[in-house]
């Protein structure tokens, strides 16, 4: 969703605040070649996924003429798959590379052996003045071969937050004097610090310790200024989200393989034969065709295990496939689709009347009926985790939980983005709303409250998402934006959920932080995710 900086951030210019130093590799908020003599090395590559036999290209810029890059299959068990070197030399990167693209030199060429098994990769590149950066590959794996349960990245949600280079889609450089984001965004650019790897003390975006009488603060955003690293690091990438949770399966046993969305978009068809789609983290952006292959493959008898939230845009991917796209909030009048008869594709809320395809309709929550919890002054005092209802469900076997139960308000897995549902309560139990596009026979198992509007809980107190997303879906829904409208929206909620279509079933938990609670080795969310997999995998 929309984030303003100003509570904590408030030099944008990076030099210092108190007694906390600036970076030294930051010119500004955010990562940009300096070009001062100081070492400097930066890559990318061509795509983001490669299966055998494709080949990955390397671009990159360095201060140093030898560069080395190594290869390294990012799971718990790390392992080199490759190692080279190559020829580099400094070019310069233009303003607004995070819109067009860096335009670096092909530097290097890789095929990608057959026998590498399917993971997620870092590209270490190091230069021999000592710089040194690294990027994500991701490999594929051979749909001849057996299929396993397919981690779907979500590059969409990483492409939104990279703010390498001075632009994503909350903030950017791409006017002059302004700090407007940029509809359009370059993939062919490196990640921002953090979304590739963190050390272990990075914190999450939700404290573990709720405020007792002070102002909720925002700690990661705190320990990024600190220590170099992107501000959005903790709301978007692999590092935060997916690398975790593939430690976690790799240590119970459970074999993955991976795809990127974009793959999603350009052939569905690399879904074929596979028993378990899965989903984590925060995965907010998604193309009509990647919906689409998702539905087709639930239809067909797949499953979704889906542990994340926030599912809230509709984006367009260029015909290149280099550039993603979304116009938001106000300036979707601002898309070439809007006012034509392709209005459907504009990049707005899937739930916008235009678009006609609530995120209910695929994953059975909606985006603008949850938001945030936990999150700065937006219910910093709640529950943690989801309250239980249908303590029956086969989800919730083995997990010792009852009735009223808090499932993993200790280990913090409630925000600090959720999805849910309008609903009403008959005898104790949740219902949802009916509507259109809700799938048939959805169950809520669990239920936490969110906000959508953050009040000032202080005098004095700054406000961070403040009420635009308050503003922006009370004038979707209802056309107007007065006090009582705002209270309305206001109200959200967060859901677990299960339901069958097709002859494929899905099953919901519609967190940003569900990995949270394998991450701090909460045995009851760690039981609800074994029981999730285990059925979905048939093992």
């Amino acid at each position: 969703m929309t984030f303003t900086t100003k509570r904590l951030l408030q030099n944008p210019n990076f030099v210092s605040r108190g007694d906390v130093a600036a970076p030294v590799h930051l010119r500004q908020w955010y990562e940009t070649p300096r070009g001062d003599g100081t070492p400097e090395a930066w890559c990318y590559t061509d795509q983001l996924s490669y299966g055998a036999g494709d080949i990955i290209r390397i671009h990159a810029t360095s201060t140093a003429e030898d560069v080395q890059f190594e290869l390294w299959s990012d799971g718990l068990a790390c392992r080199l798959l490759w190692s080279g070197v190559a020829h580099s030399r400094w070019v310069e990167t233009p303003e607004n590379a995070s819109v067009v693209g860096c335009g670096w030199p092909e530097v290097l060429q890789v095929p990608v052996n057959p026998d590498w098994p399917s993971c997620v990769c870092r590209l270490v590149m190091t230069a021999s003045d000592g710089a040194s950066t690294e990027h994500l590959v991701l490999i594929r794996a051979d749909r001849n071969q057996t299929r396993r349960a397919v981690l779907l990245v979500a590059d969409g949600t990483w492409n939104a937050y990279n703010d390498w280079g001075g632009s994503n889609h909350y903030e950017g450089v791409i006017e002059s004097n302004s700090n407007r984001f940029s509809p359009e965004l370059s993939v062919q650019r490196p990640y921002a610090c953090g979304m590739v790897s963190l050390p272990d003390e990075a914190p999450r975006t939700l404290p573990t310790r709720p405020p007792s009488d002070d102002v909720p603060l925002y700690p990661h955003m705190e320990w990024a200024w600190k220590h170099g690293y992107s501000k959005k690091y903790a709301s978007a990438g692999w590092a935060m989200y997916g690398r975790p949770f593939v430690h976690w399966a790799e240590q119970h046993r459970y074999a993955l393989e991976f795809l990127s969305q974009r793959d999603l978009h350009r052939d569905p068809s690399l879904l074929e034969g596979v028993p378990c789609v899965i989903c984590v983290g925060h995965d907010e952006y998604w193309s009509r065709p990647m919906r689409q292959a998702i539905d087709e493959y639930v239809d067909g008898g797949g499953h979704v295990a889906r542990f994340a939230g926030n599912f809230m845009w509709q984006i367009r991917l260029s015909e290149t496939g280099d550039r993603q796209i979304c116009h938001k909030y106000k300036a979707r009048a601002e898309d070439p689709y809007y006012g034509t008869d392709q209005i459907h594709l504009t990049t707005n809320s899937w739930e916008a009347p235009e678009i006609k395809y609530p995120g209910r309709a695929t994953f059975g929550l909606d985006a603008t009926s949850g938001l945030y919890a936990g999150f700065g002054g937006l219910a910093p005092r709640g529950a943690g985790g989801f309250t239980i209802y249908r303590e029956d469900h086969w989800a919730f076997v083995g997990a010792q939980l009852g009735y009223g139960d808090i499932l993993g308000g200790q280990s913090k897995i409630f925000g600090y983005e959720v999805d849910g549902l309008q609903y009403r309560i008959e005898d104790g139990l949740p219902y949802p709303v009916p509507t259109d596009y809700l799938p048939e026979g959805l169950e809520i198992l669990g239920l936490g409250l969110a906000r959508l509007r953050e009040d000032a809980l202080s005098e004095g107190d700054t406000l961070f998402v403040g009420d635009e997303d308050a503003k922006f879906i009370a004038e979707m829904f209802y056309e107007k934006t007065d006090e009582a409208t705002l209270a309305r929206v206001n109200r959200g909620s967060g859901m677990i959920v299960c339901f069958s279509r097709g002859a494929g079933e899905v099953f919901h938990a519609g967190t940003t932080e569900w990995v949270a609670g394998l991450v701090r080795r909460d045995v009851a969310v760690e039981q609800v995710t074994r029981n999730v997999l285990d059925r979905f995998l048939d093992r």
